[in-house]
């Protein structure tokens, strides 16, 4: 049922980390990869879909006939993923998204002479809250992610109903820049998966669970 919803479906999905710019040569960011958005795409694309891939900077090339838009940081993530969400059927969050970015962006290298800086930090818009609380007519099927270190299918659950999501997928930290996951599949409607494989069986499971949606 679920290969066949996707054909000639429009899907937008986030994908790798972003960077916080400290100074012009310094940021935070994360160990994201890109493996999960990257299989997404691809198994989504295999289904007939129309993809957009709003990608966080990973060095990877985008997958063959895959629209990728490259942006660095939270906000424009943000910005490129609502742009593409537009008359699109389904979001997919894959992104590391930083929570947090510097209050104050140095102009210019910040000196290591003197005492360390203190560092202001102010938060990042989550961009599937946005989506969900900027939705206009019919909303999107929307699908995220939930790194967790601690109660993680309590955590995943109060994430996805804070967020109004569809799915979200759980796992932990070693799944960052890894080929292989074990990890969750949690519905709205109270099911539950278990998927402990590759990124690319996990990404065919996902996008089968979310073409189900009534």
């Amino acid at each position: 049922m679920a290969p066949g919803f996707w054909r000639g479906k429009r899907l937008v999905i986030t994908a790798g980390p972003t960077r916080e710019a400290l100074d012009p040569v310094r940021f935070l960011s994360n160990e994201s990869s890109g493996r999960m958005g990257w299989a997404l795409a691809r198994a989504a694309r295999r289904r007939g879909a129309r993809v957009t891939l709003v990608h966080g900077p990973t060095g990877r090339p985008a997958p063959r006939g895959v629209r990728a838009v490259p942006v660095t940081s939270a906000r424009e993530m943000l910005a490129a993923t609502l742009r593409a969400a537009r008359g699109a059927d389904a979001v997919v969050g894959a992104a590391a998204v930083a929570d947090w970015r510097p209050a104050v962006l140095q102009k210019s290298k910040i000196k290591k002479s003197g005492p360390p800086p203190t560092l202001r930090l102010v938060a990042n818009p989550d961009i599937l809250k946005t989506l969900s609380k900027n939705r206009r007519g019919v909303r999107p099927r929307l699908a995220g992610f939930a790194l967790e270190t601690d109660r993680l299918l309590d955590n995943a659950r109060k994430k996805m109903t804070e967020k109004k999501l569809d799915l979200i997928v759980a796992n932990g930290p070693e799944a960052l820049g890894a080929d292989r996951t074990d990890a969750w599949i949690l519905s709205a409607t109270g099911w539950a998966l278990r998927h402990r494989g590759t990124k690319d069986a996990l990404a065919g499971r996902l996008l089968d669970a979310l073409g189900n949606r009534p």
